[in-house]
């Protein structure tokens, strides 16, 4: 079953001479529970894909559809509602409330969607981040890998459609990099949990069922590996 699929992305910037294209006719799908790593280097597009997939930038041209929905003709409030219950995303820097604790931090979509956070499906997501000992604790109490944490369980509140990470682990130590590639993959095998991540770094991208490689703004390898 396809749960996402591009139809000639493109982005530009600028016009005439300076006109530049970020994302040039790309076109992909993925198959609910796959997890797949896009790579490339500074500059290839794959963060400008990233932001497109999750709704918080618009392509020049071209489609995304999600979970059957043409994300690409959504009016401004539909797409914000649709991103809140359909698109997790995971950031480099986390993005937590600094004010608000571990608990509060995550059922903040919830909230924000005028729903009543479950607390039994609360706990058991907090004790699956391995969190259970710290739900009371505020961002700033917390190390850069529980931080990260707190940030993948706040984009799975929703039960989303796709899950997005951008460079997860660009803040973090190896150790901590592993954890988190790790909880990713435990997400993904048994909640059958879509996932999409960016990422610079080939080694972490072996981690993943598939990897599609952009430079210049295109596909130039996409291949699925046995795990």
């Amino acid at each position: 079953m396809k749960i996402l699929e591009t139809n000639n992305l493109c982005k530009t910037y600028g016009k005439g001479d300076t006109l530049v294209k970020a994302l040039d006719n790309v076109s992909f799908s993925v198959e609910k529970g796959e997890f797949v790593a896009i790579i490339g280097p500074s500059g290839s597009g794959k963060s400008t894909l990233l932001h497109i997939l999750g709704g918080v930038d618009k392509a020049t041209s071209g489609r995304v559809t999600i979970d059957n929905t043409d994300i690409s003709a959504l009016d401004e409030t539909a797409l914000a509602i649709f991103r809140r219950r359909q698109i997790g995303l995971v950031y480099q820097f986390y993005n937590l409330i600094p004010i608000l604790t571990v608990e509060e931090n995550l059922t903040l979509p919830l909230l924000l969607d005028g729903r009543t956070p479950d607390k039994k499906q609360v706990a058991e997501l907090i004790e699956k981040l391995g969190l259970s000992n710290r739900i009371g604790h505020l961002p700033s109490e917390l190390s850069g890998g529980q931080q990260q944490r707190v940030s993948i369980g706040r984009a799975l509140i929703n039960h989303p459609a796709l899950l997005l990470a951008d460079e997860p682990t660009g803040n973090l130590d190896s150790e901590n990099s592993r954890e988190i590639i790790s909880l990713l993959r435990k997400f993904n095998r048994e909640a059958e949990q879509t996932v999409i991540m960016i990422t610079h770094d080939e080694k972490t991208a072996l981690s993943a069922d598939r990897l599609i490689a952009i430079e210049d703004g295109r596909i130039v390898r996409d291949e699925r590996r046995a795990q």
